[in-house]
């Protein structure tokens, strides 16, 4: 059975830093890309860090592009995204999503992957 749980998210004031972290189970196949997003104000989920964990590539949105670094550790089968220099900008839930074995055309679009853990909030007041 394939499971994701994000963990990390808070209260935080601008300009502060929090790491979340995500925790797959599963046969590893299914984690060839794991990605965070976001959802916004406005409800659309927004696409924040891309993490090619069998390459150790990993991609950014321009948003956070310099303040947020993602990272795979094998050994725990876990992702993680530190977020620095945090804005209110970045409020929103943060949500872990794994390919689950699919080829992801558009590392940006939610609709192509198949897990999803349940989310952890994050919220930055200025």
């Amino acid at each position: 059975q394939v499971q994701l749980v994000e963990s990390g998210g808070g209260s935080v004031q601008a300009g502060g830093s929090l790491t979340l972290s995500c925790v797959a189970s599963g046969k590893s196949y299914n984690y060839y890309l794991m990605s965070w997003f976001r959802r916004t104000p406005t409800n659309e989920r927004e696409g924040v860090a891309f993490v090619y964990t069998t390459r150790n590539n990993t991609y950014y949105a321009d948003s956070v592009k310099g303040r947020f670094t993602a990272r795979h550790d094998a050994a725990k089968s876990t992702v993680y995204l530190q977020m620095g220099n945090l804005g209110p900008q970045d409020t929103g839930m943060y949500y872990c999503a794994a390919a689950g074995g699919r080829v992801v055309t558009e590392v940006e679009d939610p609709s192509q992957y198949r897990y999803w853990g349940q989310g952890t909030q994050v919220t930055v007041s200025s």
